[in-house]
Order: C-alpha cells, then structure tokens, then sequence
C-alpha cells in the first residue's frame, strides 16, 4: 500500500487534539463539515493504539462500509495509511479487522456498522479497550450503550466520537451529558486543506442560507429552518413518572416495511396545569422500527406480533385498560393482522377529510399537536426499561423526527419524510381533541 503519511500537515488545532492526555473516558469531536475531524481522529487513535496495553479495538460508522473507508482507510489518512508497513486486513470469528503490529504489542481494530436495531447483537460477547464512533448520532442508541459495556473491563478505556451539529433536542446530546463527555469544537478554519480561497468560498455559498451558515460554517446546532413543531421542549415538557388522574389509555398506529412502523401508548390523565384542571395527553411508551434505516424489511405479520407485545407490556407496566387501538387508514395489512390476534384495531383520523375554515387535511391535525404543546396539555413520560434486552420501548425516535420534520421553503407544506411518529403523534392529537377538547 503507497502511502503519502509522511506529507500530510496537521492544523495546531489538529495536533493539540491528537497529542492531548488521555485523561478522560470519552472525547467527541462536534463541528461543522470539512473541518478535519476525521483526520484527526484517526491520528488520535493511531497514538491510543501506541499506548494501550488492550488488543481489541472498534471503530464504527452508519455501516461497515463507511466505517472501513473513514477509520481504515481515511482518503489517505487513515489507520492503515499511518500503520503501513505494520498493518494486515484480517478476519476472525469477531469479524473483519486491521491486524496491527506494534511495539506494545498485537492489536486488533475490528470495524462495524452501528446503525441497525440489531448493531449490538454484532457485539455482544466482544471486549474491547476503545471505541471510535463517525456520526455517532445517527447510530443506534443501544449499540451506543452496549460499546461502553464492552469497555467495562479493559485496562484503559476509551471513547471517541464525531459528528456534525444535531438539532439542540437530539438525544444524543443526553449521551454525552451522562458520559461526561470532553467536548471539543471544530470548523471549516482548523483543517489544513482547505485554503484561504476556498474557506472565502464556502462563507459566501453558505450565508446565502442562514441555516446552513450558522450549522455548516459556523459549526453551532440549531433547529432547521421551518421545523413543524418548534414549540416542543424536551427539558420542560418531560415527566420523570406519569402524572395526575388516569382516565384512558390508548394506542395509535403508522406503518410500512420499508418506512417506519411506530405505534405510541397515549395516557390521558386529569391534572391541574397553570392554574386549571386539564386534560393531559401523555405519550407514554413508543415502538418504533423502519426497514429503511436498519436493513430489516419485516412481514406485516411479524409487526403485528411485535405491537402485541408491546401493547401488553404497556397494560402490564401502567396497570391499565386500553379502550382503543388504531391504525392509519392506509395500512390495511397491519391492521387485518393484528384483527386475527384479537386486537381490535379501528381506522385512525389522519385528518384526510377534514377542513376547518381555511386549514385542510394533516394542517389541522398540525395544528391541534402544536396547540397542546403550547398550552400544557401534552406530556412525554420517560420509559421504564423493558425487560427485553435490546428491545426498548422510549421516546427517542420520537424526539430526533421532531427535530427533523420541517415545511417545504418553496411550498411552505410538511416535507414527507422523517414524519412516522409524528403522524401517529398527530393521530393521537385528533382522538385526544374529539374526545377531551370539544
């Protein structure tokens, strides 16, 4: 392999990151694009592997391909460019990995893919001294939690992640806050390749689009520009337990194969809210999967199996009732297949029929969840752990689509994509508005 390390020239903020101590369990790298973090990474790692008296290792992306070519091979920067000479691809009963040896001894950097709902299966069983993360938020949360179970035991453990600024409510902010991450900020300035003329460039392309400029240049999370349902606060509109008078417990529905399917366990509870007794619609427990993001496309069937399980672990968890389940009109399938396991599933109101004054179809039910956001009437209640290993029933699938789901620029109307729980959310809102607001 012809490797160009021996050119390469690091930014001061490059090198200061790559040669700091490694005095804390958990680095991340947040910034805007292009702003060499990768690079720096990977020189990072490099020097870890040096050190370490551990020899097993996991770095992981989206999927094992992004996370060969970032880790791995790094567009000439990578660990088998820095390690040429000392470096073998290998492949084992832990999967494939880059053999290296070093003068503290034999290593072993497998890479994988983190993604899927089933990442962590990949695994379990596996000890590792560090673990590397691109994009780590777009990574599945349990495959997050089960790499710092699989550093547990080694002699010096270590964590390093990057990804570009999420939304200010992402949940992967909560991961590092719990992992007391040692943050560091990056920008399109601290990479040595891009030149004067270029950075110039980028600036003006960019403050075309405040958005764009304040996350791509400026390296800050912020919401997107026309995001839906920007009212919601994740800190304030959040409950450590259920809270008031339960009066109805109920379940609404979206589904696909290839999109998402996600159902929401919804508890209306009575409660005194600024002043006045209100009805609370709280969203208590989710289950979500999309074929799309982790590779598994599943039968109507197997989904309707799975929903059961759910609904009754909601009625055993909340020792509660359900009065209805309800599934979106379009997904005929599902519900017919969750009919012949003795749920009976009715249509919910997508709101395709419905007009009230000037507003129209989904818009009026928009309008009733963000009504219920502003006034108090809608809680998200945390999620006690499930009992099923890594099938886990929270809200986060929820949280990260309500910062994505934004308006059109051009036709001002709700883009069609990253909307699955925020249909069902909005499901909810319809039956929440027939039975308790009008």
């Amino acid at each position: 392999m012809k490797t160009s390390i021996k050119k390469i020239s690091y930014s001061p903020k490059q090198r200061a990151f790559i040669f700091s101590k490694f005095d804390h369990l958990f680095d991340v790298n947040e910034g805007s694009i292009r702003a060499g973090k990768t690079a720096a990474d990977d020189a990072r790692l490099a020097v870890y592997y040096l050190l370490t008296p551990d020899k097993n290792h996991l770095v992981s992306a989206y999927n094992q391909e992004l996370a060969y070519n970032l880790f791995i091979e790094g567009d000439g920067m990578g660990l088998a460019y820095i390690f040429d000479g000392a470096s073998h691809l290998r492949r084992d009963r832990g999967g494939d990995h880059l053999a290296l040896d070093l003068p503290s001894g034999k290593k072993k950097v497998y890479f994988k893919g983190g993604a899927k709902s089933n990442s962590a299966s990949a695994i379990r069983g596996m000890s590792f001294g560090s673990v590397a993360y691109s994009e780590i938020n777009l990574l599945n949360k349990e495959f997050i939690d089960e790499t710092f179970r699989r550093t547990a035991a080694a002699r010096f453990p270590y964590h390093l992640a990057d990804l570009n600024p999420p939304a200010p409510q992402d949940p992967i902010i909560k991961v590092f806050d719990k992992r007391q991450a040692h943050w560091l900020h990056w920008r399109m300035v601290d990479n040595p390749i891009m030149t004067k003329k270029r950075l110039a460039e980028m600036e003006a392309q960019l403050k075309r689009t405040p958005y764009l400029y304040k996350r791509d240049w400026l390296g800050l999370r912020v919401m997107p520009e026309g995001v839906i349902y920007a009212m919601f606060d994740q800190d304030t509109m959040t409950d450590h337990t259920l809270i008031g008078d339960p009066v109805e417990m109920f379940f609404e529905t979206d589904a696909g194969q290839n999109d998402a399917t996600t159902m929401s366990c919804n508890i209306v509870t009575r409660r005194e809210v600024d002043g006045e007794w209100k009805f609370v619609l709280n969203r208590v427990a989710n289950f979500y999967h999309s074929g799309t993001e982790t590779g598994e496309t599943r039968a109507m069937s197997t989904y309707a199996q799975e929903l059961r399980r759910f609904i009754l672990w909601c009625v055993d968890t909340y020792h509660l009732h359900y009065s209805v389940v309800q599934v979106d009109p379009a997904a005929l399938a599902l519900r017919a297949e969750l009919i012949k396991l003795g749920i009976n599933a009715t249509t919910a109101n997508n709101n395709g029929h419905e007009v009230i004054g000037s507003v129209k179809g989904i818009e009026v039910g928009i309008e009733r969840q963000q009504n219920l956001m502003a006034n108090g009437q809608f809680r998200l209640v945390e999620v006690p752990d499930s009992g099923l290993g890594e099938v886990q029933y929270d809200h986060y699938h929820f949280i990260k689509e309500l910062g994505m789901y934004v308006r059109d620029p051009n036709s001002g109307k709700p883009v069609d994509a990253n909307n699955h729980a925020m249909d069902e959310s909005r499901y909810a809102a319809n039956y929440f508005y027939f039975n308790y607001m009008m």
